[in-house]
């Protein structure tokens, strides 16, 4: 799937819950640009389920993207993103998750990353769970997790120009208008 594109916002936010489509949506957008495609991965392969699950993904995208891994650390990938570039960082809930497994500070990571966005030349388009709409966690991790998550998608979604939120592979402008 390809969504053409004049022009994408300086800053989307694609939105969904697990398995909705948002990450297919999200490429789909990027890949409608004329621009050169940076995906900024998130992801760490640590079992074989995951390795397969980049796999497919990999193989979805198809040739024509640069892949940048980095699980923790955005800000220089974002730095060097030109305005002839559009960058696909997938995912921020990964990249959350990094940091809290590795007990990094959650506050300063966000600080860091939302600056990194702030000041790249190129169009970003992010894509982050919505983790608000199921039952409450039975443990710490898993809400302390969740309310970093909520927090972070908020702020995500305030500097954003376009959020769109993903069920079942059917896109919703929440703010913004498509390109």
């Amino acid at each position: 799937m390809e969504i053409p594109v004049t022009d994408l916002p300086h800053r989307t936010l694609v939105l969904g819950g697990a398995a909705s489509g948002k990450s297919a949506f999200a490429e789909a957008l990027v890949t409608g640009s004329d621009r050169t495609r940076v995906y900024l991965a998130t992801a760490q392969a640590l079992d074989d389920e995951m390795q397969s699950k980049l796999a497919r993904h990999r193989q979805r995208r198809g040739p024509g993207w640069r892949t940048i891994e980095a699980p923790l650390d955005l800000g220089p990938a974002l730095a060097t993103a030109s305005e002839h570039q559009v960058v696909l960082l997938d995912c921020i809930t990964l990249w959350l998750s990094n940091h809290l497994l590795a007990d990094h500070d959650l506050d300063a990571a966000q600080a860091d990353l939302l600056a990194a966005l702030e000041t790249c030349a190129a169009p970003v388009v992010m894509v982050s769970n919505e983790v608000g709409l199921s039952v409450v966690p039975d443990n710490a991790l898993a809400r302390r997790f969740r309310e970093a998550q909520g927090r972070l998608n908020q702020r995500l979604a305030a500097r954003a120009d376009l959020v769109i939120n993903v069920i079942a592979g059917l896109p919703q402008v929440l703010k913004g208008h498509l390109p």
